[in-house]
Order: C-alpha cells, then structure tokens, then sequence
C-alpha cells in the first residue's frame, strides 16, 4: 500500500521521542513549539509522543547546538482572535506550530520542500500529525465508535479481540454502536493493502459478512483471528455458519464496498491500524479508548494483566 509521507514523517518523529541525547554547555538556544488545542477535551491537546519526538529531532544527535525546546499552549477560541494565527487551519486539533528560525529551517527544509509539511512566515505547520485529535467541525454521529484495521495487521487483530472480549465482559456502554472498518489503498481496478491481496481479500469477505450476515460477523472474526494469516478462511465461515460459496455470488459488490471504506478512510487520513474514531469526531488509539467518557470500564478491565482480555495494541501497522 503506498505510504503517506506526511504521516510516515510524524511516526518517525514519535519514534524518536524514546532516544536522549546529551546537551552541551554553550548558552541555550530556544525554540518554541505553539500548541493549539481544545481545553479539558480529550484528544484534543498536546500529544506527548510526538512531544519528545519533536525535540529529540531538533536537537539533534548529542544537541550541537545546546537548544532547549520550550512547548506553549494556546486554546482554540484564543487562537481564533489572535491575528498571529490567522490563515491556518483549526478544524482538526491539536495544530502543532514550530518556531521559524534557522535552526528549524534546516531541520525541516527536505520536509517542506517536497510538500511534507507547510510553512509561513513565522511557523513550520504540523497539520493532522498527532496520534490524537479532535474534528472540530464535523458534526457528532452519536454512539458511533469506528475501529479502522487491516485484516492482518497483529495490531488490528489485537484491538478486535479487546472489542470482543470487553463485549463478553459487558464493559462497553450500552447504547454503543461498533463498526469495524478498512483500511486500504486503490490500484486502478483493484486494491492494495499493506500486508498483500490476501489482506484486502480478506476485508473484502468480512464487509460481506457484515452486510449479509451480522448476526455471525463478530463469531467469525473470533474464529478467524485465531489464525488470521492463514488461507483456510473458508473453515473459518463454516464454523461461524456461512456457507463459503456466497463470497462468491457478492464478491463484486464487496468490491464496491471496499472502495467505499477506502474513500473513508481518505477522508479522516487514516493509514494506521488499528485507529479509533469515536462519533465522527475524535481521533485516538486503543489504548487511549478507554479515557473516553463511557469507556472508563474498559481501562479498568484492560489496563494491565496477563491473558488475551487484558491485552492491549501497544503499536500499529
């Protein structure tokens, strides 16, 4: 699947927030790195990964020029009246801003010439680069949780069988509505996904199920992500109750139904999995799920132990 190079870029920057490098004693140069966020809404703030990530990368390998990064927090609706901050887009939050100077230029400058990251004047822009965030403006689909995953993504599979296990469990809120969706990539009539056509196949049969059979939909996945990377998925249908051949008869119309994830999946920039899109609004991670109002029971439940129903997706694909 063809990779995003704008988040590529952040993931290698949230990658880097887990190394130290050591300061030197020359006078501190600062740089300060403007947050823009949602006060007391979560998701909506700073990211702490990318945090260390961004100063890690701009200090540099043992920090030659002994800069000290300095992060700020300004609230949207403050943000809004503030001149400074006027032509930048604040539907998505949180905004990262870079301070603008030499030191940041150089660092970011392969960046922002291939289209990586935006600058003006003042700011090197980091839009939609956090693991967290908030849509500001996109109207709340109530009770609606969306799960994005690649088929056989370990992560992904990790995160279903949390979402089944919380379900036997009885720790999600009642009124709940769980969608399982795809991630994936077109190819001129076909697909790609990051772990290979079996992997959008396979999303391919699950949307059919979803569709035609919801009542066997979280049986067969149960099943089937005891050995997702296997090729017998017809034993896994059979098991659940589906006759295998019906793929067959829906396969073109699961197509189109992949297609349809794809192009939403575009529209929130998903490329990870497995992610998580609580009412069509806030953006988090599995982890994080359970620091949503109503899910409260599901960090308790999984928040540590051993065995598959305290696991938690502790990366992505």
């Amino acid at each position: 699947m063809k990779t995003n190079r704008i988040m590529a870029l952040a993931l290698s920057l949230v990658l880097m927030g887990t190394a130290a490098f050591a300061a030197t004693s020359k006078k501190a140069n600062t740089v300060t790195i403007t947050v823009i966020g949602l006060t007391g809404v979560a998701g909506g703030g700073q990211d702490q990964n990318l945090n260390g990530g961004l100063e890690n990368f701009i200090k540099g390998q043992n920090n030659p020029n002994n800069v000290e990064v300095k992060f700020v927090d300004v609230d949207r609706e403050a943000a809004l009246k503030d001149p400074k901050y006027e032509g930048l887009n604040l539907d998505y939050m949180p905004l990262y801003l870079v301070e603008k100077n030499k030191i940041t230029e150089e660092k970011f400058a392969e960046a922002i010439k291939y289209g990586q990251l935006k600058a003006n004047n003042d700011f090197i822009i980091f839009e939609k680069q956090t693991g967290n965030g908030v849509y500001v403006n996109r109207k709340p689909i109530p009770n609606q949780l969306e799960i994005f995953v690649m088929s056989q993504c370990p992560y992904g599979v990790q995160a279903e069988e949390r979402i089944i296990n919380a379900m036997k469990l009885d720790k999600l809120p009642k009124n709940v509505n769980i969608n399982i969706r795809y991630i994936a990539s077109e190819d001129g009539n076909s697909f790609n996904s990051l772990h290979g056509s079996a992997e959008w196949e396979e999303d391919v049969r699950q949307l059919i199920i979803k569709k035609y059979y919801p009542q066997k939909f979280w049986n067969y996945l149960e099943i089937r992500n005891k050995d997702y990377k296997s090729s017998l998925w017809d034993e896994a249908a059979e098991k659940a109750g589906i006759n295998p051949k019906v793929f067959k008869k829906y396969w073109k119309e699961g197509l189109e139904m992949l297609r349809e994830e794809v192009k939403h999946g575009n529209e929130y920039n998903v490329n990870s999995s497995p992610t998580v899109i609580w009412e069509g609004r806030v953006v988090t991670n599995m982890g994080s799920l359970g620091s949503l109002p109503g899910f409260e029971e599901m960090a308790k439940t999984f928040g540590g132990g051993s065995g598959a129903a305290a696991q938690q997706p502790s990366g992505s694909c």
